[in-house]
């Protein structure tokens, strides 16, 4: 039995060498969209759960600026970039038409991302950590951040409920993350603010089998721990 335990051990770890390693840390919610995407894709990944406050010197060494996701590839080609993860993810397979047919919506979808990413995000940052922007107030933060949750509404009630197709796609699933991570600062304000497009759509997505997949708890990745597939 130990022998077969044994050998088990090492065709995993032989079959996990042969993957992509990405190093994650499971709220971050670029780390998030990364590995829906990863999920969507189908891609399995060697996952390596990141403590924030003491990273691994092997990410550090690949990725010097330091921030989660970041995926080497088994040639060592390194991504990291969460956006770029996903759309390299989904470039391998793409089973759900996240993209659209023959990635059609990938230009609408790369202008949402870049206006979720350059405008809303730095909102967010000031939102959730209004006592280190002292300059304005924590409301007038969420303010700002409602300004895009408006638009979202918008978009959704436009598409049944999803951001520009007819189905959940790439702009759904690298918005969410975002969208989750604002609306939890306050639920009690976001449950009561006149966006039902945008509240149900959230709802749904936090209630759906990918977002419990994804954010399944892993303890910190050491190099002698036994390897995590995802």
């Amino acid at each position: 039995m130990r022998l077969l335990l044994r050998m088990n051990m090492n065709r995993l770890s032989m079959s996990a060498r042969s993957l992509p390693i990405l190093y994650s840390f499971r709220r971050c919610p670029y780390a998030m969209r990364a590995r829906l995407g990863l999920l969507a894709a189908d891609v399995r990944v060697e996952l390596r759960e990141v403590v924030l406050r003491d990273k691994p010197s092997e990410m550090l060494i690949i990725s010097p600026k330091a921030t989660v996701p970041v995926l080497q590839l088994p040639d060592g080609q390194v991504i990291d970039e969460s956006y770029d993860i996903m759309k390299w993810a989904l470039s391998n397979a793409d089973p759900f038409l996240w993209l659209g047919r023959e990635g059609d919506l990938t230009q609408a979808i790369d202008t949402l991302v870049a206006i979720n990413d350059q405008d809303f995000k730095p909102w967010l940052d000031r939102y959730k950590y209004a006592d280190r922007y002292p300059e304005q107030s924590q409301v007038y933060y969420r303010d700002q951040c409602e300004m895009w949750f408006r638009k979202l509404d918008v978009q959704l009630e436009a598409h049944g409920g999803y951001l520009l197709a007819e189905h959940f796609s790439l702009a759904d699933a690298a918005l969410l993350p975002f969208v989750r991570q604002c609306a939890h600062v306050d639920k009690h304000w976001f449950d009561t603010t006149p966006y039902p497009a945008l509240q149900q759509w959230l709802d749904q997505f936090l209630e759906s089998e990918r977002f419990q997949t994804v954010m399944k708890k892993y303890a910190p990745w050491q190099p002698e721990n036994t390897e995590i597939i995802f």
